[in-house]
């Protein structure tokens, strides 16, 4: 149907040309709420006015939130009048305190380069800084793929915060969003920790015999079993949010592939996947099978049981992260047991 320039909603049954356009400003400026950056925020919704008829609904809904976020403010500055009032000469000195307090919290912003320093430095004592570096870089990689996946959609993430001896996570927040959205998110970071595997096999299959060459084929083993290991369903693994969009049959198959993959390589971390996925098939685990198609609010490592889209994707990105992961493991060298 054409419609002339500047429509901004179909003459016959009404409904919003701009709709899918406003459904990634909505998702915007509700971030923008969530950090707690209301100029933005009221920026970003007054944006979307243009695109809506005058007087519908959806134009009230967004002037709602816009009056609202003006009295916030409003109510913001006259308790900071009312403090002025009440400390007189003292106030320049309460404001300076309340900065201080500010800057100490933004100290804990740098979690990420702490927390960074402290998992380098634990693996540094163990295998030597060569090692621990290369090891605590791969991690990096890993997380940065989520990172990098969450913030391409529009919404908000932390950068990644290791854990010593244990891993390292990436908190991210979402207003709403598919399965598939969700297994997207978690398998990127196993794809980004494929790259730095191949890259470290590479180096070591171009390098000659010596300690470079060692140090590199050790990365490469290391880093590809890790990121399998994140792919077994259990948990708050990335293969859990994975498997949330998989149906009962792909689930099967994915477990297949993996006890033949184990039997193959000798590899034990296949078969916690094939387990793990066993578990996510029995009765039990039903249901999380995907259902009718829906959009919902997910938090990361979430199963709530909920229904969703199957996601033939995700099934396709599951099964070649195996074949490229074992593949990996087969030409890097094996580790001394």
């Amino acid at each position: 149907m054409w419609l002339p320039p500047g429509t901004l909603a179909c003459p016959e049954c009404h409904a919003i040309v701009y709709a899918r356009y406003l459904d990634g400003v909505a998702r915007r400026a509700a971030a923008l709420e969530g950090e707690q950056k209301w100029p933005e925020a009221r920026g970003v919704w007054q944006s979307a006015l243009q695109w809506l008829p005058p007087g519908t609904t959806q134009a009230a809904a967004v002037q709602g939130r816009i009056d609202t976020i003006d009295a916030r403010s409003k109510a913001a500055e006259d308790t900071k009048a009312k403090w002025v009032q009440r400390l007189g000469p003292l106030a320049p000195v309460a404001f300076f305190l309340l900065k201080a307090k500010t800057f100490l919290l933004a100290i804990f912003k740098f979690k990420f380069l702490l927390s960074f320093v402290a998992f380098f430095g634990l693996y540094w004592a163990v295998f030597g800084w060569r090692f621990g570096l290369g090891i605590t870089l791969s991690v990096l990689i890993h997380e940065l793929g989520h990172y990098v996946a969450v913030r391409r959609r529009g919404l908000k993430a932390d950068l990644p915060v290791f854990l010593p001896g244990l891993g390292a996570y990436v908190r991210w927040y979402a207003q709403g969003m598919s399965l598939a959205t969700l297994a997207e998110i978690a398998l990127a970071g196993p794809a980004a920790g494929l790259l730095a595997a191949v890259g470290c096999l590479a180096v070591y299959r171009g390098s000659p015999v010596g300690p470079t060459r060692d140090l590199f084929g050790a990365l490469a083993n290391v880093g590809a079993w890790i990121n399998l290991f994140n792919l077994i369903p259990v948990f708050g693994l990335d293969g859990a949010q994975a498997t949330l969009a998989l149906t009962r049959l792909q689930r099967v198959l994915v477990l297949v592939t993996s006890a033949i993959f184990g039997a193959i390589t000798r590899q034990w971390v296949f078969g916690f996947i094939a387990v793990g996925m066993a578990l996510r098939v029995a009765p039990i685990w039903g249901r999380d099978v995907p259902g009718p198609p829906s959009i919902r609010s997910v938090q990361p490592a979430a199963w709530d049981g909920m229904p969703g889209r199957p996601s033939s994707r995700t099934m396709v990105g599951y099964m070649l992260l195996l074949f490229a992961l074992g593949g990996v493991l087969a030409l890097a060298p094996e580790m001394p047991r």
